[in-house]
């Protein structure tokens, strides 16, 4: 595997992590939102993940050894239920003074933020680490 093949997959991972961090941002901001854009309660935003082969590259060699970037296949909404909040002062709350609230929970978000930002900061790491070899190998 060439050296900027290591550079390529790095980038791609942490491409696919940012994504996953924009999502749980957006999941976190809007947990106590009541009406989504479409008027219902907003819902959570999952990202997927797929392997990808290396852009320019067979991938034949990398995948040998069992490597490959990442892409983000899709970001799809949560299928977890939304929970009701007793709160008949509110506009949105229906005959028995219930409105459904999103199905964010803030806590998991939190765990999902900071495992994202670790495994972007490993990409990084890895990503300098390639960087800091080519640069050596070019001064000598």
């Amino acid at each position: 595997m060439s050296l900027f093949g290591t550079l390529s997959i790095a980038g791609s991972g942490m491409s696919a992590e940012s994504e996953r961090l924009s999502a749980i941002a957006s999941n976190i901001a809007n947990a106590n939102s009541a009406v989504g854009a479409a008027g219902q309660p907003y819902r959570a935003r999952e990202v997927v993940f797929q392997a990808a082969t290396l852009p320019g590259d067979d991938g034949e060699e990398a995948t040998s050894l069992g490597m490959s970037g990442v892409k983000v296949a899709a970001v799809v909404e949560s299928d977890a239920p939304t929970h009701t909040v007793y709160d008949p002062s509110s506009t949105f709350a229906n005959a028995q003074g219930y409105v459904q609230m999103p199905n964010v929970n803030p806590v998991d978000e939190m765990v999902n933020m900071i495992s994202a930002q670790q495994d972007y900061q490993a990409n990084l790491e890895a990503f300098n680490v390639a960087k800091t070899l080519a640069m050596r190998t070019l001064s000598i």
